[in-house]
């Protein structure tokens, strides 16, 4: 398995498990936040996201064609830095506790990179 692939696999991974466990388990992941866990907006935002998550992670695993896959990658790319973005925000304005939004960003900064890799064209060797 090539890099690109173990990239796409890696990252289709984390957002089935983190899209599932939001989707599935919101109370545990708001708690996890250090957000009350008894806000039913939170609830809601939270298996919104899950649902997000996951459908992203399936169009790694399964896409149409290649097309589908590049789309899905860059589409990923830009997802992951807003979130990275955001987190950062959050925890400096004091909305995430500090210690959740480095693992906020820093997860979602690895995402990035994952995209980044598994959208990196095959070099030529000539």
């Amino acid at each position: 398995m090539d890099a690109r692939t173990a990239a796409r696999y890696s990252l289709a991974g984390i957002r089935l498990v983190n899209g599932a466990a939001a989707l599935l388990t919101p109370r545990m992941m708001a708690r996890r936040l250090g957000a009350d866990p008894q806000q039913p907006a939170l609830v809601y935002v939270l298996r919104m996201f899950g649902v997000r998550t996951v459908a992203i992670g399936i169009q790694l695993l399964c896409p149409a064609d290649a097309g589908e896959l590049d789309r899905a990658l860059r589409t990923g790319t830009l997802i992951h830095a807003s979130d990275a973005l955001s987190a950062a925000c959050a925890g400096r304005a004091g909305l995430l506790p500090c210690r959740m939004a480095r693992a906020a960003t820093a997860i979602s900064t690895v995402n990035v990179v994952l995209t980044l890799v598994a959208r990196r064209r095959p070099s030529t060797a000539g």
